[in-house]
């Protein structure tokens, strides 16, 4: 059963110190001891590794790979990115912050996102990011303005809706007609006539994400193939496609889950759109550091009810957000590992928020768990520490790095005494 509990921790970063788990060497129970519950905490081995396979895998093809900011924004797991060569896919000024404040140049970086205000496009031509993808004709009519108002001439990337349907979570599918995001396939007659009025703008390339954790290739196959069509058809129509963005969502596995791996992807490239001539580029994210990121939490206690048993822990859905928000499951890992005779029993494990969704886990077959175990949600990496918050007046959750041998806050835990300092009472106010 032990081998079962640990099957989402990988081997390479994970091992047995005493009994206890322990991060490339270094103790989980070690870091609460100095830190508290609950942290996230990271392997920068593990980051490496899946960085390198995606990119062994898609190098060869002449893909760029640009890491989704939005799936763990934090300057050191950036840092590490960035020095093993990573360009960045950013959603806003913030994140195009972030992505040079960790080291990735702005040559780098590819700014998405459906809703860029004037602030935030000036800001990324000013820095000379790589590519802007538009995601409207009066997104690209906003840049061609604000270019002119600058001076320059701006890369854009039109993202096109090919009506795919991703078969994910209907939360994060974004390729299908009723999704926000970019310009329908069959609305792009309007660019011939369009485009002639646009001087401060070029039109390098098309771009297209249909969602996330997508767990088979054929979604991707679907989709990279309309574009191919699209872009052959623009280039007959005398617009220079030069740059193909492919998105990201590459699935990874959380429970039992069959991910596609970076060669089937790689191939998929290949045989759709590898020979158009383009520049590809990707935006992988969750696949990068999902599991490379676990959250440690605490035990509180254990609530014996009519039919079950709670186990009460430290984290809460403000710290980790996917269960709630996606229903999403993460194996729950005791640092402790048990022994084998140890018993087993079905626990609900929940939170402190007061919210029912504040549930991790419901009917999970767990060791017996007592107050004060430390226990990790496994494969919490992606979207977790960067949608974390302080709802319920509690503190910021921290992050905590670990490589080879070495760790160090990343970001500390912000109490509540400081947040009360970032707000102000009105003069008027006795």
């Amino acid at each position: 059963m032990t081998v079962d509990l640990l099957r989402r921790l990988p081997p390479s970063c994970w091992s047995s110190i005493e009994g206890e788990l322990a991060l490339e060497g270094v103790k989980v129970s070690t870091i609460a001891a100095k830190v508290g519950t609950p942290f996230y905490l990271y392997s920068a081995e593990r980051l490496r590794e899946n960085w390198r396979s995606l990119a062994d895998a898609l190098t060869p093809l002449g893909v760029s790979i640009h890491y989704a900011m939005k799936a763990c924004a934090n300057r050191a797991v950036v840092s590490i990115l960035a020095a093993e060569g990573a360009g960045a896919d950013i959603v806003s000024g913030g994140e195009l912050a972030r992505a040079l404040a960790a080291g990735i140049p702005a040559s780098k970086v590819v700014f998405s996102g459906v809703g860029k205000t004037d602030a935030e496009i000036a800001q990324a031509l000013k820095t000379g990011v790589h590519q802007l993808n538009a995601e409207s004709y009066e997104e690209l009519w906003r840049i061609d303005r604000i270019a002119g108002e600058l001076g320059l001439v701006a890369d854009v990337a039109l993202r096109v809706n090919p009506d795919v349907d991703a078969d994910t979570h209907a939360k994060i599918t974004t390729g299908r007609r009723d999704n926000k995001f970019g310009v329908d396939a069959d609305r792009l007659g309007r660019l011939d006539n369009e485009l002639k009025a646009m001087t401060n703008l070029r039109l390098v390339g098309l771009a297209v994400h249909i969602g996330s954790q997508i767990l088979s290739v054929k979604p991707f196959a679907e989709a990279y193939g309309r574009m191919r069509k699209l872009v052959l058809s623009l280039r007959e129509r005398g617009h220079a496609i030069e740059r193909l963005d492919l998105g990201g969502g590459f699935g990874i596995a959380y429970q039992n889950e069959l991910a596609p791996s970076p060669a089937e992807i790689a191939e998929t490239i290949r045989t759709t759109v590898g020979d158009l001539g383009c520049a590809l580029a990707v935006e992988p994210g969750r696949s990068i550091v999902a599991d490379a990121g676990v959250l440690a939490t605490r035990v509180e206690f254990v609530k014996e009810g009519a039919d079950l048993r709670f186990a009460v822990v430290d984290a809460g859905m403000n710290d980790l957000m996917r269960p709630a928000m996606y229903d999403s499951h993460h194996d729950i890992v005791p640092v402790r590992l048990p022994k084998s005779d140890v018993e087993y029993s079905l626990y609900d494990v929940v939170g402190p928020i007061c919210e029912s969704s504040d549930t991790f886990a419901k009917r999970r077959h767990l060791p017996t768990l007592a107050a004060g175990d430390l226990v990790l949600l496994a494969t919490a990496g992606a979207y977790g520490a960067t949608m974390s918050g302080t709802y319920n007046g509690r503190a910021l959750v921290s992050e905590i790095l670990v490589d080879s041998g070495r760790w160090a806050v990343v970001r500390r835990r912000v109490p509540i005494e400081e947040q009360i300092g970032w707000e102000s009472v009105p003069s008027w106010i006795a």
